[in-house]
């Protein structure tokens, strides 16, 4: 049966992937976001533009819904927190609340594996690992308070959910392939610390495909209600070979060139004094959180997104990279 569905963030990466693909369904389609994406424009979806962090504008644009997929966040690993609190935590709770008094029965809500990231690898983990005590950067501190708000708040009036992609990658990325391709031409591109990290980074139809099928299991009372899930693509791969696959992608020589984990770590360090010595708003070209990222490995137990959720991706690394290289029009 076809509702009336609220993807918040519709004009990011995975946002707009999620609203065509429900549009093929049949859904009648909403989505708001504070800046103006001409994408959307030529998508059959009612568009607001409003900042989710007014609990007035969120309880107007949730009016008239049956289901919410909570996909907008402030991302990155460098910021003021006041900032990643507003956009992270209190629109989440805004997005409770406003479901509580409009009666909305289903919450989606798109969360991190950063969120359980403490600094050291992170092998076949499940979602069993703990929150760490500490957290390297606003991003997964803020996303983890919003992620237990969320897994909280689930109940007999309100199903809630919360997902948990990796990495999320492929055609139309506006963040992680660009900057790896801009890097790698500007020649300040960088292998971080031991080879052999295995990475799950999973591919933007798979996490599509997670986001649906945990819109096909949520009802209140059902086995997926105030769980977490992590989402990947199921077929870890070393970091330098995702790396490269991107170059290789975009027709770019592989990088070979690698600095030690000290080496990066105390950089890193000295970068982000530098830049709150001086209050510098942009990002510095390493953060620790982003040196302990490269240094470590990510891939999870997919059981529980298995046999709960019941997804199981449907493009491969390899079908992935094959898409990418032709969204790049490289043809050799």
């Amino acid at each position: 049966m076809a509702e009336t569905i609220m993807v918040t963030g519709g004009g990011g990466f995975l946002g707009s992937a999620l609203l065509k693909s429900l549009l093929k369904d049949g859904h009648k389609l909403r989505t708001i976001n504070r800046g103006h994406y001409s994408e959307l424009d030529h998508l059959d979806v009612e568009v607001l533009r409003g900042d989710l962090a007014d609990y007035t504008t969120t309880l107007e644009a949730l009016r008239g819904v049956d289901t919410v997929f909570h996909v907008a966040a402030k991302p990155g690993v460098w910021g003021p927190y006041a900032e990643y609190f507003d956009a992270n935590v209190k629109a989440t709770l805004n997005i409770l609340k406003a479901c509580r008094e409009l009666g909305i029965k289903r919450l989606i809500y798109t969360s991190s594996p950063s969120v359980t990231f403490g600094g050291k690898d992170q092998e076949n983990v499940d979602e069993s690992t703990p929150y760490p005590k500490t957290y390297m950067a606003a991003y997964p501190e803020t996303k983890a308070q919003a992620e237990q708000l969320v897994l909280e708040a689930n109940d007999a009036t309100l199903a809630t959910v919360s997902l948990r992609p990796h990495l999320i990658w492929g055609p139309g990325d506006r963040h992680l392939i660009p900057r790896v391709i801009d890097k790698a031409k500007a020649g300040r591109l960088r292998l971080i610390g031991k080879a052999g990290k295995l990475v799950d980074a999973v591919y933007i139809d798979n996490a599509v495909e997670a986001h649906k099928a945990a819109y096909r299991r949520l009802s209140i009372g059902s086995t997926i209600c105030g769980k977490a899930y992590f989402i990947g693509n199921n077929e870890p791969w070393p970091m330098e070979d995702i790396i490269n696959s991107i170059l290789s992608s975009a027709g770019i020589a592989p990088v070979r060139k690698r600095i030690s984990f000290r080496t990066a770590w105390c950089l890193a360090l000295f970068m982000e004094k530098l830049y709150t010595l001086f209050r510098i708003k942009s990002e510095p070209v390493l953060t620790r959180f982003m040196v302990a990222q490269l240094n470590t490995s990510h891939w999870y137990n997919p059981k529980a997104s298995q046999e709960e959720l019941g997804y199981l991706p449907k493009v491969s690394m390899k079908e992935g990279f094959a898409a990418l290289k032709r969204s790049l029009n490289v043809t050799k």
